[in-house]
């Protein structure tokens, strides 16, 4: 009996010892998961040690620690496990996984989706999918609330001592090289109000990638922010914070209902994305066609003679010097060209004109500027003619196919035009060889097609190019519909858009009954990026496939790492790839090219003229020394008969202000002469045109073009004033060991493609999302931290950048509340909290609201900052004191004051802000008589006023020789 007590209580307390010994494992085993999972290989590249992480995790429950003032009780707490939005973020660059393709010198794949273009996922653009990934990290954020964090409430009274003591431990951290953008309060758990300096439960945001080793989006769960290791995914399409929302499927209304149920994914997520009853009419028509099997064609019949694709060797001796051709050939130019370059088409236009030829153009509906300039042109020569028609045409659009087939029914049908060739060229291509000698070249090969194919396995690029995919173009935009079965009997092929084709086959093409052309007319109009191959496919199949060339005569400047970004998904469900422009280092390669090429693309003058310059000047001698305005390019964005209606808001409060600030240099100029009034003006009505100035491919400033009444003569006079902006990046004093950083802009419309903002001069309003930049030098891998501050020492913003070593740009939008509070904003960058450099923006206040002065209610509902001041949800006020940005309550009450200004005190307040960032360079009199203000020059005898000469882009009477240039 004893000894079964004795039994029994041994192993009462073996038991208790077993579990003692189990807690104090699941103990140790916790704090050592926790502590590893902050040093975890799978958030970084470069193997950077976890003491960083730790480290910052001290100074973020400093933060926490530090006692809040009366301003920062001001400001919105966020309310506790609401889930963390998604928010959009484009990388500017990255490397990718798979070895690099090698680029010949002369490449020239034009092809939309390149070789080494893999790793994009073309699977889902739908808004339901995206809804349904947006509620999943929503509810993966409610699920994650309980979960324990890091430095998530305030542990006893904050001490500066130790304040500083974290600072300086924080500033021994190591950086790394993943070049991710990291949101304070989402990577380590801190939640709102652990940051501002209260406690509260971890909650995150998505943690988003700036550019590094691969695109990818870190989403920590917002429950084990601090213990769980960083996933990286594939990019989905961003859920955008700000979009109009198209009405759910069940709620869609149709003139006549779908004669089919519509179940394909695609096609719902289309239908619930088209924005006009009118495109969903259509696209469950076209949907429910192909369902029943009479859109596509099952089979085709192949009439060429030849297995396989023809491949004629074409040869060209650039260094011989040949006799003129007894019979030489005629050329149709097909120029299609968009946007407001006119002066770059003209200078195209010289360089390839010839009495011998014909040019046919082509302007976009949308682009009425240039519509009217060239209606101009073609009045000039008798060899010109601007199509009666116009269309809409868009990226990798079924109308793009459309457009050209028209084109070419039109040439076909002019009798008075004979010609023997059809080239197809753009506002950004430019040739680089002589029309003679393309002449002499194309009569040798007067029976060629000359058309570039991929040169790559078939099966891979009907997958990469989509063309396995039902399409369907309406409301400007490509919807993706669902799969579809590549015809029967032909080979699909294609490549570059870009063509040079002979009358026989282009007669082919428009006026053939027979089963190939018509079916192929039939795929095509279903068919992403449609001229990239229908042209191939029918070639190829045809009687005429052995006149096929596979050389287009062009080179192409391909930058893979930089041109294919998606950039096009909002007008098309696909992903896809755009050349870059030339620049003057590029000018080598065509002299370099093993085959023979006449043209190249892609120029932009307002990127780079300089290689024109150069080329035009090889091809035709350069311009004898004192041209005026041989350095300088100019291009209009607005024109007063295009309507102050085509103009944002902004935009317009911009160039009035403009337009005011020359008149008050104008009146400046009189020296002090109070009752002189010869050169004081009254601005009258709204801009009559604007253009950008640049002047060695440096942006130069706005040069807007205005009415104002002369208060000497009361004659209405037409003045042009010059606006340049002024500089405000700048390195902080003394200067910081850090040297990687080189420069630091915010703006909008940032073209990744070509590192630039095409919002030139940044014109931002309350309403806008700017954008974070910043380049860099070469160096090891760091990061740094980059802090938006609002007029009123808001702190809006702030992140971490991680730079790989090879990185040049980053950039990052933050996902701020609207509107935001306008005034001089800045940007600053930090090195392990220390000031590296800074730079400084302006938000105008909008004197125009939907195109008329501002009313009151409407100036206070944009220009009183974010509800309840809060940028974004979570705060970031505890930073205020360890970055020195004070707070005073004065700033705050003079913003509510100005938020309430109209007439001529808003315009006051808005000339005084313009002054801070624009300077009135210079202003002229754009009048045909003499102005009533002596001092001021005529504009057409400045270098600088878009109505100075411009010889380079001016066009006149053919020479005896047939040429302008």
């Amino acid at each position: 009996m004893v000894g079964s007590l004795c039994a029994r209580k041994l192993a009462r307390r073996s038991r208790s010892a077993l579990i003692a010994a189990l807690t104090v494992l699941l103990i140790q085993t916790l704090i050592v998961w926790n502590f590893s999972s902050l040093d975890t290989g799978e958030d970084r590249e470069d193997g950077g040690n976890g003491r960083e992480k730790r480290d910052r995790i001290g100074i973020n429950k400093a933060y926490s620690e530090y006692p809040k003032s009366g301003f920062q009780r001001r400001h919105h707490q966020p309310p506790l496990g609401k889930a963390a939005v998604r928010h959009k973020q484009q990388p500017d660059g990255y490397h990718s996984h798979r070895p690099k393709e090698k680029v010949r010198v002369d490449s020239n794949n034009e092809n939309s989706v390149p070789k080494d273009f893999e790793t994009i996922d073309n699977s889902n653009f739908g808004a339901a999918r995206a809804q349904t990934q947006s509620q999943r990290h929503a509810a993966g954020g409610a699920a994650g609330t309980g979960g324990a964090g890091v430095g998530g409430g305030g542990a006893g009274s904050s001490k500066r001592k130790q304040l500083l003591l974290e600072r300086a431990h924080a500033q021994q951290n190591l950086a790394k090289g993943s070049n991710e953008v990291i949101q304070y309060g989402q990577k380590y758990g801190m939640t709102a109000a652990a940051i501002g300096g209260g406690g509260g439960r971890n909650r995150s945001a998505p943690l988003h990638v700036a550019g590094g080793a691969g695109p990818r989006t870190t989403r920590p769960n917002p429950g084990h922010a601090a213990t769980q290791p960083h996933r990286h995914h594939r990019p989905q399409p961003a859920v955008q914070t700000r979009r109009t929302v198209a009405p759910p499927l069940a709620e869609l209304r149709y003139d006549q209902p779908p004669k089919c149920e519509i179940s394909g994914k695609e096609a719902i997520s289309a239908l619930s994305r088209a924005k006009t009853k009118e495109c969903r009419q259509q696209i469950a028509e076209v949907y429910c066609r192909h369902k029943e099997g009479k859109l596509m064609p099952e089979k085709v019949t192949r009439y060429c003679p030849i297995e396989g694709k023809a491949n004629v060797n074409v040869q060209w001796d650039e260094d011989s010097v040949e006799s003129a051709p007894a019979v030489p050939v005629r050329i149709a130019f097909m120029l299609v060209v968009h946007g407001r370059a006119t002066r770059q088409v003209q200078r195209l236009f010289k360089a390839i004109y010839h009495t011998s030829h014909f040019y046919y153009i082509h302007v976009d509906m949308r682009s009425n500027y240039l519509h009217r300039e060239m209606l101009a042109l073609a009045a000039q020569y008798p060899n010109v003619r601007v199509t009666t028609w116009r269309m809409s045409t868009i990226w990798g659009g079924a109308s793009l196919l459309s457009m050209y087939l028209q084109a070419m029914a039109d040439l076909l049908a002019m009798k008075d035009w004979a010609w023997d060739f059809f080239i197809n060229l753009s506002a950004a291509d430019y040739p680089i060889r002589t029309n003679d000698q393309l002449v002499a070249f194309l009569s040798k090969y007067r029976d060629m097609n000359f058309i570039k194919s991929h040169g790559r396995d078939n099966a891979r690029f009907i997958r990469k190019q989509g063309l396995d995919r039902l399409f369907f173009e309406c409301d400007t935009h490509m919807w993706r519909l669902g799969d579809r079965k590549i015809p029967e009997g032909v080979s699909v092929d294609g490549g570059s858009d870009w063509f040079l084709m002979n009358h026989v086959f282009v007669d082919y093409v428009i006026n053939s009954q027979d089963d190939l052309v018509t079916n192929m007319k039939r795929f095509y109009a279903y068919t992403l990026l449609p001229a990239e191959s229908f042209f191939h496919t029918v070639l190829e199949n045809s009687p005429h496939c052995e006149s096929m060339v596979d050389n287009n005569l062009r080179i192409t400047n391909w930058n893979r790492k930089l041109g294919c970004k998606c950039q096009y998904k909002h007008i098309v469900d696909w992903c896809g790839c755009s050349p870059n422009d030339f620049k003057p280092s590029d000018l080598p390669r065509f002299q370099q090219t093993t085959r023979p090429t006449f043209f190249a693309r892609k120029f932009e003058a307002s990127v780079n003229q300089e290689i024109v310059n150069q080329l035009d000047a090889f091809l035709f001698g350069g311009f004898p020394q004192g041209t005026p305005g041989l350095r300088a390019y100019w291009e209009n964005i607005f024109d007063e008969p295009d309507g102050v209606r085509s103009l944002t808001d902004t935009q317009l409060t911009h160039y009035h202000a403009f337009a005011r600030m020359g008149l008050s240099r104008a009146a400046g100029s009189l020296q002090g002469e109070p009752s002189d009034n010869s050169c004081r003006y009254f601005a009258m009505g709204n801009p009559v045109s604007v253009h950008l100035y640049f002047l060695s491919d440096e942006f130069q400033g706005y040069l807007v073009r205005h009415h104002a009444t002369n208060l000497a003569t009361s004659k209405l006079e037409t003045l042009e004033t010059w606006v340049m902006p002024r500089k405000f990046f700048k390195f902080s004093h003394p200067p910081n060991s850090f040297t990687r950083l080189q420069h630091a802009e915010i703006g909008t419309d940032w073209d990744a493609k070509e590192r630039l903002f095409r919002n030139f001069g940044n014109l931002m309003g309350p309403s806008e999302e700017p954008v974070g930049m910043q380049r860099w030098g070469k160096g090891p891998n760091v990061t740094a931290t980059v802090v938006w501050v609002d007029p009123t020492n808001v702190i809006a913003a702030t992140y971490d950048i991680l730079v790989d070593a090879g990185s040049e740009f980053t950039h990052y939008r933050p996902p701020l509340n609207a509107p935001l509070r306008p005034g001089m904003w800045t940007l600053r960058v930090l090195h392990h909290w220390n000031p590296v450099a800074e730079t400084r923006f302006l938000i105008t206040p909008l004197t125009h609201h939907r195109h008329q002065p501002i009313r009151k209610e409407d100036a206070l509902k944009l220009h009183n900052g974010p509800a309840k001041n809060s940028y974004m949800e979570q705060s970031f006020h505890g930073l205020n004191p360890i970055l020195n940005i004070p707070v005073h309550l004065g700033q705050v009450e003079a913003a509510e004051q100005h938020a309430g200004l109209t007439g001529p005190e808003l315009e006051r307040w808005v000339d005084g802000l313009v002054a801070e960032v624009w300077s009135a360079v210079d202003v002229c009199s754009a009048g045909p008589s003499p102005s009533g203000c002596p001092v001021l020059q005529a504009c057409r005898n400045t270098p600088w006023s878009s109505l100075s000469p411009d010889p380079k882009s001016r066009v006149g009477p053919a020479g005896s020789d047939g040429r302008i240039r």
